[in-house]
Formats: C-alpha cells, structure tokens, sequence
C-alpha cells in the first residue's frame, strides 16, 4: 500500500525527477517533473492520498472502466490524465507501472539530447 513517503520515493526514482510546489493557491500540491513537465501530482498529506498521472487515452478509459479507483484527471485534461486513489485496493505493481508509464510519456516528447542525457531506456 502507498503512504506519501513511498508515492514521493517512487516519483523520484527516475533519472532526473524533481519535486516542486509551484502553486501558491495550492502549497500542499506537490508536482513531480523530468525536464521541466509534469508526469505526476499529489497532495501529500491528503486523505484519502490520490496522485494524478498523464496517461495515453485509449490505456486512460481502460483502466477507468476496470478500476473504480481510477477515475478523469482532477483539475485536468481528463483526456490525458487519471486521478488515483491509493487506499490499497489496486495492486502496488498497477500504481508503479502507471506511475512508469506517465513519466515515460513526458520523456518521449523531450528532445533527443535530453533523452540521452536522461539515459532513458526508451530510446535504445
């Protein structure tokens, strides 16, 4: 199950992942970010603890209709992006893997040189 002290170590584990809190009207939002886009965004201290993560469309309805937990991007494009909520009913490997995935996507849309330096697998 995902507390915020795992949900930010899992965030941070990709090469060049930061964690900001840009919004002054929401300071408890924390936004983590690889090359300056957001991938994921969690209010850390928030009950029940949710992470919002970008997701490709087609993938993003799939896992809404098998997974009451995963519901349209909060304050989001909904079409791009998933609301989680992490009370422990979905598997721990799902949430990693959705997790992978968003920053995955942020990846591929940054320039080569900063793939590289990323030593991101995704462009092997």
């Amino acid at each position: 199950m995902f507390d915020a002290k795992r949900l930010r170590a899992a965030c941070l584990d990709f090469n060049g992942a930061t964690e900001e809190c840009p919004f002054p009207r929401a300071p408890e939002v924390s936004t983590f970010k690889v090359g300056g886009k957001i991938f994921a965004l969690s209010a850390l201290e928030a009950e029940p603890l949710s992470v919002s993560l970008k997701c490709d469309p087609e993938p993003a309805e799939r896992l809404r209709a098998a997974h009451p937990e995963i519901v349209p991007g909060y304050h989001l494009n909904k079409r791009h992006w998933n609301t989680v909520s992490l009370t422990g009913a979905l598997d721990d490997r799902l949430v990693l893997d959705m997790i992978e995935d968003s920053y995955d996507l942020i990846v591929a849309r940054l320039p080569r040189a900063q793939q590289l330096a990323l030593d991101w697998p995704g462009r092997a």
